[in-house]
C-alpha cells in the first residue's frame, strides 16, 4: 500500500515537472520527463511493485537470495580452481595417462658453462646522410604539388 502511494506521488511530481518544462517551450525534454514519470504508475498497475514489496520484506525471500548467492560462489570457486589445475579431472587423468615417461629429451646435452663470448667491438654505425639529402624527397613532393 505504501509502495503504491509513493510510486503514484513520484509519477504526479514527474508529470508536474514535465508540464513546467513544456510551458518553457522545451517539448522534447517535457515528453522525455513525462515518459519517465509514467513508469512507476505502470509498474504499480502491472503488480510488479506489490510483488517487489512482498519480496523485499519477506525473510524467506532473502534466505533464498542468500542460498542462490552461496551456490553462485561455490560454482565460481570450483571454476577458478579448475582453471588453475588445468582442466577437469577427466582431462587431467587423460593427459597423465597419455603422457610418455621420457617426455624430456634424454639425449639433450647440458648447457655450456664456458665463458661467454662477447663481440670485441660494436658494429660500425652507418654514416648519416647530409641534412640536404634527408629532405630531398620531401622537397620533390612539394615541388610536384607546386608548393
Amino acid at each position: 500500500m505504501i509502495a503504491e502511494t509513493v510510486c503514484s506521488a513520484v509519477s504526479a511530481a514527474g508529470l508536474g515537472i514535465a508540464a513546467v518544462t513544456a510551458y518553457r517551450k522545451r517539448f522534447l525534454s517535457a515528453a522525455r520527463i513525462a515518459a519517465y514519470s509514467l513508469v512507476p504508475v505502470g509498474l504499480v498497475m502491472t503488480g510488479v511493485v506489490g510483488w517487489a514489496a512482498d519480496t523485499a520484506f519477506s525473510p524467506t525471500a532473502w534466505a533464498g537470495f542468500v542460498v542462490l548467492g552461496g551456490a553462485w560462489l561455490l560454482f565460481m570457486g570450483t571454476r577458478a580452481v579448475e582453471r588453475r589445475r588445468g582442466g577437469t579431472r577427466k582431462e587431467r587423468r587423460a593427459a597423465r595417462d597419455s603422457a610418455q615417461p621420457d617426455a624430456v629429451a634424454p639425449a639433450a646435452s647440458a648447457p655450456s658453462l664456458g665463458p661467454a663470448k662477447r663481440p670485441a667491438t660494436r658494429p660500425a654505425a652507418t654514416p648519416r646522410a647530409q641534412s640536404g639529402d634527408d629532405f630531398s624527397d620531401i622537397e620533390a613532393i612539394l615541388k610536384k604539388h607546386g608548393i
